[in-house]
């Protein structure tokens, strides 16, 4: 009885601390948006021109994603920036997709952990980047089609899809959606960058009102950057404290044996956990054992692709913003097409993945190559030469 009291009242505390940060976490967003909003139009004018490079927002979210090694950081702050009218959801989609990529990179860093092992790091290593060749080839696929589209009738099929569905979302029949989040979050808003921060900034500030205008946008900025990835680590952390037990009995071979049971592990969890990086990683080492095959979790991939997007429809739905919707709709439907289009020819992905393990067990300093490559070099050389 004491030992059930214990579990409970642990149970209790964790939920509690995690509603804690998933509010600071909106009031994150929230903030992020009223930051870019201070800097001014010439700012955003300049951010804008950047992403209307469809390549150059792709290498951007897949070189912020993995330095920040959250995808979901990534997102919630793309959301208030469009939100804020910063970046338009043309300029938003491709940052979208590179970060889906850059997500990957903390799987691949897993792997490594097995590089002195021979056979467990080929199982591992080829676990750990199925995922990444599944963005690769998804991204191969739409980010093109999505284009063409976007040339042939001013805007993308992501983004016409997504806007339609914002609009059903946000008010039937021309009624606004009255988001309760941001009533919430409100008082705290108003308390932190209309007092507490011009407050903190005033003796500092020169009479210009433009210059202090911008000090506080970035002070802004910066706090609520830095509460963002606070609110998502502790949120990760107090979730999965509150499952522990329940995650450690769902991953087993049972819950595999099916890909629509892999599929809906992956959702569900990663929807709970906010993060797609954890759940896809506690996988590696499941495979690396042999307890679990590449084709078994490549389902359960997809559902953690899919469960990943509920973070930045939470941060949408902070902003009240039809258009910020749109963006987390878009995310949604772009990790759907690549579901539709390569769960049937799954074998190409697995393939990929299964060969490129077999070279890198082989010539295992060629691993590490590969993850610096594809997730650092390659898109910072590109950001650099396109702009």
């Amino acid at each position: 009885m004491d030992n059930r009291s214990s579990e409970k009242y642990q149970l209790l505390k964790n939920l509690l601390f995690f509603i804690f940060f998933l509010y600071l976490f909106f009031i994150s967003i929230e903030l992020v948006g009223k930051a870019f909003k201070g800097f001014g139009g010439g700012f955003a004018e300049g951010l804008i021109a950047t992403t209307a490079n469809p390549f150059v927002g792709l290498f951007i979210g897949v070189l912020a994603t993995t330095l920040a090694q959250s995808s979901s950081l990534t997102t919630s702050i793309l959301v208030g920036m469009v939100a804020a009218g910063t970046i338009s959801v043309q300029g938003a989609i491709p940052v979208i997709m590179g970060a889906n990529i850059g997500t990957t990179v903390t799987n691949t860093i897993v792997a490594m952990a097995h590089i002195t092992r021979k056979q467990e790091f080929k199982k591992a290593f080829g676990g750990a980047i199925v995922h990444d060749f599944f963005n690769f080839l998804s991204v191969a696929i739409i980010l093109p089609l999505h284009l063409l589209t976007q040339y042939i009738f001013g805007r993308g099929f992501l983004e016409i899809m997504a806007s339609s569905l914002a609009r059903v979302f946000t008010g039937v029949g021309g009624a606004k959606f009255a988001s309760p989040l941001k009533a919430v979050t409100k008082p705290a808003i108003h308390l932190l960058h209309g007092q507490v921060i011009p407050g903190i900034l005033r003796p500092f500030l020169g009479p210009e009102a433009g210059a202090a205008k911008q000090a506080v946008g970035i002070v802004t900025l910066v706090f609520a950057v830095a509460l963002l990835f606070l609110a998502l680590k502790y949120m990760t952390k107090f979730m999965r404290s509150a499952i522990a037990v329940k995650v450690e009995n769902l991953f087993d071979a049972y819950l595999f044996k099916t890909a629509i049971r892999g599929f809906a592990v992956g959702a569900i969890l990663t929807a709970v956990v906010q993060s797609s990086s954890v759940t896809t990683s506690l996988a590696v080492p499941l495979v690396a054992a042999g307890i679990l095959t590449i084709q078994q979790i490549f389902p359960y991939v997809l559902g953690a692709n899919l469960g990943t997007t509920m973070t930045a429809m939470l941060a949408s739905l902070a902003t009240g913003s039809e258009v910020a919707i749109t963006v987390a709709f878009a995310h949604l439907l772009f990790n759907i097409s690549g579901t539709v289009i390569w769960y049937p020819l799954r074998k190409v992905p697995i393939t990929m993945a299964m060969k490129m393990a077999e070279i890198c067990t082989k010539y295992r300093k060629l691993a590490l190559v590969y993850l610096i490559v594809a997730f650092y070099v390659i898109p910072g050389l590109l950001i650099f030469i396109a702009r």
